[in-house]
């Protein structure tokens, strides 16, 4: 009997691949003769280079590039086999700005950029990039000028790399572009459907959580906008409504159009570069989890994508986690059939989160729905 075992990290307490090896131990010792497959889980967000390379054993790099305020950082990426996984959060990310710095208009995803050359010059062509928690809204204007694109103001002078930039350009050209790009494959790991511009587009949403004012989003809006139609004047291409142009201010629209990248939901590109379904449909139980289950798991969050497969097979799926959110519930009716709670007893968030005794709580409660299951 064949289970496959996938959960996502219990974030604070245990990684992908340690949670699934505890519940492989408990399992095994409740059904010796059990044959159990894990396989790492991620969900294209935060977490997702660890989780993979940990799980399928590659290995990290560190890069020196330009952070979002074109500080020098170190950034960190992952690279399996032939592919390298990247979160541009790494080089652009919220979290690397200070709450008092944060301005849209004066950061950039210049070092995104630097970390795809990186990769170009270690001879990878096979890109995963999660987009989730940018400091940005430059629609890949750093980024690109990283990679060799120029963008000229009408007096033919190369305009900054920050949001405020937009504004400037009258020309775009790709005569010095580093060439590798169009031998490379880009899969974006985008969660979101926003279009480019607008009152659901990327200023307008995700301006004021970057630290936009309402006059800043005006402008991001208008400047936006406006490179759009050069890009549409020179290229012929309007990507401009396309679900997920708005990521990342507009770090989508910049991938599709200039890169030819995919926009894709993280989990679909996770699941599928996991080969999990061939393991799946083999199965006769499947195993998934994370840190907190909600109404919201079944959109996109890692054990989403488990529990989809395992239906397509007619194959059981249970899920497990710290804690249990609101309308939970729901995800019964869409395909998770049983889920867990292990935490034992009411308590603190700190002692729920304690390493060993999340571990402990995990392993008793797979042993117990083990024997269940046997029964």
């Amino acid at each position: 009997m064949k289970i496959f075992v996938a959960v996502d990290s219990f974030k604070g307490s245990m990684g992908s691949i340690e949670a699934g090896t505890i519940i492989k131990e408990a399992i095994i010792e409740e059904i010796p003769e059990a044959e159990v497959k894990i396989s790492p889980l991620a969900d294209g967000g935060e977490g997702t280079v660890k989780a993979l390379v940990d799980g399928l054993k590659g290995k990290y790099i560190d890069v020196e590039v330009q952070g979002p305020l074109n500080e020098k950082i170190i950034a960190k990426y992952g690279a399996v086999d032939k592919v390298a996984i990247m979160e541009m959060a790494e080089s652009s990310g919220l979290t690397l700005v200070e709450k008092e710095k944060r301005n849209p208009l004066f950061t950039t995803t210049y070092g995104l950029g630097d970390m795809i050359k990186d990769a170009l010059d270690k001879n990878y062509r096979e890109f995963i990039i999660g987009i989730g928690g940018s400091a940005t809204s430059d629609v890949g204007l750093g980024m690109l000028q990283s990679l060799g694109f120029e963008f000229l103001d009408k007096n033919g002078n190369k305009v900054g790399i920050f949001g405020k930039d937009l504004e400037n350009i009258a020309e775009i050209k790709d005569e010095k572009v580093d060439k590798r790009i169009y031998e490379s494959t880009f899969q974006i790991a985008c969660d979101v459907d926003n279009p480019l511009f607008g009152k659901n587009g990327a200023a307008y949403i995700y301006g004021p959580q970057k630290g936009a004012s309402k006059e800043d989003i005006i402008k991001l809006d208008k400047y936006t906008k406006n490179f759009s139609e050069i890009v549409k004047e020179k290229y012929k291409l309007e990507n401009e409504n396309i679900n997920g142009t708005g990521a990342a201010g507009g770090l989508g629209y910049a991938f599709k159009t200039f890169l030819k990248a995919d926009l894709i939901p993280g989990i679909e590109i996770i699941t599928d570069f996991l080969k999990i379904e061939e393991e799946i449909k083999s199965s006769k139980l499947a195993i998934t989890g994370e840190g907190e289950l909600d109404h919201q798991t079944m959109m996109g969050k890692a054990p989403s994508g488990v529990a989809k497969i395992a239906k397509k097979y007619n194959v059981p799926v249970i899920a497990v986690a710290g804690s249990l959110g609101k309308d939970v519930e729901k995800i019964n009716n869409e395909g998770i059939d049983a889920y867990f709670s292990i935490t034992p007893k009411p308590m603190t968030l700190e002692d729920a989160m304690n390493s060993e005794f999340a571990k402990k709580n995990l392993k008793s409660t797979i042993k117990q729905i083990m024997k269940v299951y046997k029964m």
